[in-house]
């Protein structure tokens, strides 16, 4: 009888090797390899020979038919615009989250609004029982009969149960609690977890049924596993927030069938998660009147302009090397942004802690902010607030200048409906286009020029 082989793979990567080392070569991680058997059993499926599967032949791109598949769209608009429009007839999607943020919430409603427009829905849940998937869904409201759930993690019983049931939509929460017999590893391997969202892909491609898994995250915030399974779905969803406030954030980072710059908000009440239309006026209820270091820019979230305060605090430093530290916002441009006001401006900055904050628990990572990050510092170090009714956009280049930035109309007119009266953004931005009449748009060339005009004496 040949004696099985046993290989060592890394759970960060997916690097095989046929000794145990403490360090993986692949990715740097420190004791993340852990011994698995090799697969003794060959598919015959993919030898050569008789019975293989014909290959498929090469057609001209002008000769392939196509047909365009209506979308499946939920109630729920915020969670149909991350996706670009709706759920994808076939699609793979990739959904992760810290534990507790809402993951599986989240999936329960959309199940039951799909189920509640006469669509089967399978939830399967490995991660709970039946019947805690029904306390849950008692506190959502959740009454669908054609919801059906499933307490299973077994592969093959799970795909026979889609092909039964032939569901519209499945969930399964989550894949690393599936497991498939012909591997040998343990639930949430790199093998098993690899292996059971190819079979499943291949099952939603081949059925046309769109397939949610829940993935786990690391304490680093990626989805736990190897990265191969980010390209193997078609989407890549992440459900962020602040354990302690109650407003999550959906954001996508990968799709086949849409942008990846969108994000939908979301507010956790006792019954669910409720949709928020307007972030802008939820970002800034609790904004300060007239205090020094605030300011408020209009980013772009995929389409949507969002206007979010930037707080800014500077003050001396009792150390040899004055912090940086900025929440919400890239660390790294601080010192940057610091560096051109003191030496464009003529700001002494080089003994002053900065501490730049976004406020909601937003992350903005477009240039477009840095005039507001800018001017927020400046506010902060001279201790003159900036008007309530202004609003800042612009990139700062490293000369001083506030250059181009995109959908300007958008930013201004989202301004102008939230009741602000003064935008400042790049001069070249004023060209080819009128503001609405309740806002005066400022354009500026220069910092300096940005903040003569924008600081209150």
């Amino acid at each position: 009888m040949a004696k099985r082989k046993t290989k060592y793979v890394c759970q960060d990567c997916g690097y095989e090797s046929a000794k145990w080392m403490g360090k993986c070569p692949g990715c740097g991680s420190w004791n993340t390899l852990v011994e698995e058997w090799e697969a003794s059993s060959v598919n015959t499926r993919h030898t050569m020979g008789g019975g293989a599967k014909p290959a498929s032949k090469p057609e001209s791109i002008t000769s392939v038919e196509t047909k365009k598949e209506p979308r499946i769209t939920t109630s729920m608009r915020e969670f149909n615009r991350v996706l670009g429009g709706g759920v994808v007839p076939g699609s793979l999607v990739l959904i992760g989250g810290d534990p507790g943020i809402g993951k599986s919430t989240l999936l329960l409603q959309v199940s039951s609004q799909l189920a509640d427009k006469q669509l089967p829905v399978l939830y399967i849940s490995g991660e709970e029982s039946m019947r805690q998937t029904k306390l849950r869904a008692d506190r959502l409201d959740v009454t669908s009969d054609l919801l059906y759930v499933l307490s299973e993690t077994n592969l093959f019983d799970i795909v026979s149960q889609i092909e039964q049931i032939k569901p519209a939509f499945v969930v399964i929460d989550s894949i690393q609690t599936v497991y498939r017999e012909e591997v040998t590893s343990a639930p949430g391997s790199v093998s098993q977890v690899r292996e059971s969202t190819n079979e499943l892909m291949k099952t939603a491609k081949s059925h046309g049924i769109p397939i949610f898994i829940v993935g786990h995250v690391t304490k680093e915030g990626t989805i736990a596993g190897p990265r191969m399974l980010e390209h193997m779905v078609d989407a890549v969803l992440y459900f962020e927030g602040e354990r302690h406030h109650t407003y999550r954030i959906l954001r996508s980072v990968k799709n086949r069938f849409g942008s990846t710059h969108e994000m939908g908000i979301f507010e956790m009440k006792e019954e669910g998660l409720r949709e928020v239309m307007n972030p802008s006026e939820i970002f800034l209820e609790e904004r300060p009147q007239g205090a020094a270091g605030s300011t408020v820019v209009a980013s772009m979230e995929g389409t949507r302009p969002v206007l979010v305060e930037i707080q800014a605090l500077i003050s001396p430093t009792s150390f040899g090397n004055p912090r940086r530290m900025a929440t919400g916002f890239d660390t790294n441009r601080v010192p940057l942004l610091m560096a051109v006001l003191e030496k464009r401006v003529g700001l002494l900055l080089q003994n002053q802690d900065a501490y730049i904050k976004v406020a909601g628990g937003v992350k903005l990572d477009e240039p477009a902010i840095d005039l507001a990050v800018a001017v927020s510092i400046a506010s902060s170090f001279r201790n003159k607030p900036t008007r309530p009714e202004d609003i800042f956009i612009g990139e700062v280049g490293l000369t001083g200048e506030i250059r181009h930035v995109s959908r300007i109309e958008q930013r201004v007119q989202e301004a102008a409906k939230l009741g602000f009266e003064r935008v400042f953004c790049p001069k070249k931005n004023l060209e080819g286009w009128t503001p609405p009449s309740s806002i005066k748009a400022i354009g500026v060339s220069t910092v300096k020029e940005a903040l003569e005009e924008g600081l209150m004496d």
